[in-house]
């Protein structure tokens, strides 16, 4: 390694491990879980992209991402030998992985991650681990305010916490305080290792195009080839993505 290297530039060449985890549903994971997929695929990184969703598989519809689908429940009890697998692949495995985790396991995989050590197990291994949440606006503030303060408790200190703030919902407030002014962070700001700011936008626009890509189960790389998109929803969405990447640029 060359002497004038940076903690940053080392750290992009160690193998990364990206789990999503919040345990409310229907606050962006998937949209999240293929945002970074796309970000470290654009950087011609081996990938490996799984969905442990037992319930809703957005993530899985994504057919430019490869998505494998791993079954962690079986009438709603975590089935650890299947994950066993996973952890297995990951420590073995020289990728880059990405696992998107549906609100339904959220509770039994970080029981599971604690109790077994994973995440020490992989950082053993010579591999990072990127833990990611969601905080969203509107009726699921508190529930993933209560999210994010979980993992803060259960995640060991190796693994780097990073917190989305969706604000496709609603702005990010409670009693006027900001997220970075609530309790909640001011207690565990010394776990966070980044934030990304999912900024909010005008509903009848760049709202209805995030939904149509979603919908649509399309990469940023495949809008700018559909023709379902007109050239403003591309342009716009262009812009989504450039500001995604560019905070993931200084985060991992």
């Amino acid at each position: 390694m060359a002497n004038n290297a940076t903690p940053s530039t080392i750290a992009k060449l160690v193998r990364q491990v990206h789990y999503i985890l919040q345990g409310k549903g229907g606050v962006g994971k998937s949209l999240i879980a293929s945002v970074i997929a796309q970000y470290i695929k654009g950087k011609a990184r081996p990938l490996v992209v799984y969905d442990t969703d037992p319930v809703n598989a957005t993530l899985a519809g994504y057919k430019a991402l490869d998505t494998k689908r791993l079954e962690l429940m079986r009438e709603g009890s975590l089935v650890e030998r299947n994950f066993d697998r996973l952890i297995e692949q990951i420590v073995e495995e020289d990728s880059d992985f990405v696992v998107d985790n549906g609100a339904a396991s959220f509770i039994p995989l970080s029981y599971y991650l604690a109790e077994n050590d994973a995440i020490n197990l992989i950082a053993e291994n010579g591999k990072q681990v990127y833990i990611h949440t969601v905080i969203t606006g509107g009726q699921a503030l508190r529930d993933t305010l209560g999210g994010f303060a979980s993992l803060c408790e259960q995640m060991p200190g190796d693994a780097r916490l990073v917190v989305w703030l969706n604000e496709f919902f609603g702005d990010i407030e409670a009693e006027g305080k900001t997220f970075e002014e609530m309790k909640v962070y001011q207690s565990n700001k010394d776990r966070v290792h980044g934030i990304v700011r999912i900024a909010r936008q005008t509903g009848s626009t760049y709202g209805e195009d995030v939904k149509l890509m979603l919908d649509s189960k399309l990469t940023f790389d495949e809008i700018k080839e559909s023709p379902d998109f007109g050239l403003m929803s591309k342009s716009r969405l262009n812009k989504v993505k450039s500001s995604l990447f560019e905070q993931l640029d200084t985060i991992i």
